[in-house]
């Protein structure tokens, strides 16, 4: 079983920057469709960002070029170098692998935004 684990989240001021990790224990980013997504307290979980095995990215309207995700196959890490953010992107980042059937999710990293 692959385990994914996300690591990079803190408490950072508006405007500041982070970049998360999300590590698998094996090789499958080149063939997993890998993402960010994150839930904030009360809310469902949305899509942050995700990048296909092809090297597609999309990412959620909400992100408006702060974001930027990308991936290093050769030692299975994923990033999410996020800039200028802001409070209400506080929330619970999680990384998500999949291909067809298959469906991973990792534990979590929290990151809040506050002065």
């Amino acid at each position: 079983q692959v385990q994914l684990v996300e690591s990079g989240g803190g408490l950072v001021q508006p405007g500041g920057s982070l970049r998360l990790s999300c590590a698998a224990s094996r090789s499958i980013f080149s063939t997993y469709t890998m993402a960010w997504y994150r839930q904030a307290p009360g809310e469902q979980r949305e899509l942050v960002a995700l990048i296909t095995y092809g090297g597609n990215r999309h990412y959620g309207n909400f992100v408006k070029g702060r974001f930027t995700i990308s991936r290093d196959n050769a030692n299975n890490t994923m990033y999410l170098q996020m800039n200028s953010l802001k409070p209400e992107d506080t929330a619970v980042y999680y990384c998500k692998a999949s291909y067809r059937d298959t469906v991973l999710w990792g534990q979590g990293t929290q990151v809040t935004v506050s002065s």
